[in-house]
């Protein structure tokens, strides 16, 4: 499957952002249009300098990328607008609603790599393990990504799951965006009272 066909699954992504009411004074002459959903962070030609200073914190659910360093992806338009995202959830929503946005590049984490921080390597070399015992982030199916083949092939001998690459990936994590929004959704919920019955 061609790539940019790819990024054009039929997607429900846009009914997965709980996106406030906001009031007046907080509106921006963009919101109601696609423009309300372009990266606001300045163009950048080199995203991944200092990309976790940059971009620290997740645009979509507002998750440290730093403390989900080894889920985190990146996504490098064209224009040079960046997108900084937890999981490959979250960037499977930055693909849904910057249709016409055409990726120069995605990143996501080696979880072979001992370092304390995954670095990044391009997705086009990327092989996932896509479910199996290893959690996931922002999903109840991880997609766990991998610098080579043989690392991910014995990520499976001990966790289970799939071998796939990028595409299977985001097609996985698109076909589980529903289920994932409720799961989310309820988690919050549950924080929400924790946090009010704590406080009260």
């Amino acid at each position: 499957m061609q790539r940019r066909e790819m990024f054009k699954l039929p997607l429900i992504a846009a009914a997965t952002l709980a996106i406030p009411a906001a009031r007046a004074a907080d509106r921006c002459e963009t919101d109601g249009t696609p423009l309300q959903f372009v990266p606001k962070t300045p163009k950048d030609a080199s995203p991944l300098e200092n990309e976790l200073k940059k971009y620290p914190k997740c645009p979509y659910c507002g998750m440290d990328r730093t403390q989900y360093h080894h889920a985190r992806h990146l996504v490098h338009y064209a224009d040079d607008l960046v997108d900084g995202t937890c999981s490959i959830h979250c960037l499977a929503i930055s693909l849904a609603i910057n249709l016409d946005r055409e990726p120069k590049a995605i990143y996501a984490p080696d979880n072979a790599s001992a370092e304390a921080v995954k670095p990044l390597v391009n997705v086009d070399q990327a092989t996932y393990l896509i479910g199996g015992k290893l959690p996931g982030v922002m999903t109840h199916r991880s997609k766990v990504s991998f610098a080579g083949k043989e690392a991910a092939m014995a990520a499976k001998e001990k966790h289970n799951g799939e071998i796939g690459d990028f595409a299977a990936a985001l097609s996985a994590s698109y076909a589980d965006l529903a289920k994932d929004t409720l799961m989310i959704r309820r988690k919050r919920e549950e924080r929400r009272q924790h946090m009010q019955k704590k406080s009260g």
